[in-house]
């Protein structure tokens, strides 16, 4: 029987939370401040140029601190997950993903989330490769083009993506969806999946948009149990059966379009906390995910909202306000609806 939102208890204590160690390297790119000569400008202008100089130097400063900041991270089977990631979902293909990826991993961001159906894999790749930061030290996930199931389809679809990114192996290789395909096809394009994994390609594998149905069918063959689910997730959609589901199973759930595509930024019980907090909305929402133990993927191509994103480890949301989020409940769903599929 689902349990109510209202009486729903509080998350229980974040214990598979761990701290990464220090990283060994060195801060990526050392900017430098760009001194200005007073005789540059009139004096009309020196307010001007006072006031961007300052602005500039505010923003190097935050993002230098967030440089700093060690995102928590969540135990899967190899490895552990960031939790909190930059979804490139609608970044434009060339410059436009690239910039963002670059720019996210020079603020601070070690989990890129793409897919195939998103046509910037390349983009992404050339983005971590061109960062000088290890590759061990990033993690990264792509997805199986939907209409690509079956065991031979998964390895052909899978090599194609890993010679776009360019990096020898995947961290998380997930089906994107359950359909168009059966449980039978699902169930190949497991074993499919499971053979990359067994030869060291893809590191963890797992799932996108399943409901119950969907894993339970899948489980019955499986000889791996899926490291992830990765659905859309919010205090408006908390989907609470396939949450527990995957609860019991030892499956860590991630979290795609958190703030809702916009749409609730302005409700104004969401605007009050983000005042309480002295936070933004958005942020509210990132935290609400942390909270709930979900890998959550904010996704921005601007250098403003990804340091926005980032810098939600210096508050915790009260269990009374995670209770009353709950109850915010109202199925909002703006993508992929996995209890809707056959």
């Amino acid at each position: 029987t689902p349990v109510s939102p209202s009486t729903r208890p509080y998350p229980e204590p974040q214990t598979r939370h761990t701290l990464p160690p220090e990283p060994s390297h060195s801060l990526l790119h050392e900017q430098k401040e760009h001194h200005v000569p007073h005789n540059l400008f009139p004096s009309c202008c020196c307010c001007c140029v006072i006031f961007l100089f300052s602005l500039t130097r505010f923003s190097l400063g935050l993002d230098l601190a967030l440089m700093a900041v060690r995102i928590p991270t969540i135990a899967l089977r190899t490895g552990s997950i960031p939790i909190v990631g930059l979804g490139v979902y609608q970044s434009g293909p060339g410059e436009e993903t690239y910039t963002a990826v670059r720019t996210a991993l020079e603020i601070g961001y070690r989990h890129i989330d793409t897919a195939a159906v998103y046509r910037n894999e390349a983009d992404v790749g050339r983005a971590i490769r061109d960062s000088g930061i290890p590759r061990e030290d990033i993690f990264v996930t792509t997805k199986l083009y939907p209409a690509e199931h079956g065991f031979d389809a998964v390895q052909k679809a899978f090599k194609h993506s890993l010679s776009l990114l360019g990096l020898g192996y995947v961290d998380l290789y997930l089906l994107h969806s359950p359909g168009p395909a059966d449980n039978a096809g699902r169930a190949e394009s497991w074993r499919g999946m499971e053979q990359l994994a067994a030869d060291g390609l893809a590191r963890n594998i797992g799932v996108s948009n399943f409901g119950v149905p969907h894993l339970t069918e899948l489980l019955k063959t499986a000889k791996i149990v899926p490291a992830v689910n990765q659905v859309e997730l919010s205090p408006y959609r908390n989907l609470f059966d396939i949450v527990d589901f995957c609860k019991a199973h030892a499956i860590a759930m991630e979290a795609y379009s958190p703030l809702t595509k916009g749409q609730r930024l302005g409700d104004p019980r969401l605007v009050a906390l983000a005042t309480k907090y002295s936070k933004t909305p958005a942020q509210i929402l990132i935290r609400y995910a942390v909270e709930n133990n979900w890998v959550v993927l904010p996704k921005s191509v601007k250098r403003e909202r990804l340091t926005e994103n980032l810098s939600v480890f210096d508050f915790t949301i009260a269990p009374d306000d995670l209770i009353a989020m709950r109850g915010w409940e109202e199925n909002l769903t703006t993508g992929w609806d996995p209890t809707a599929k056959p």
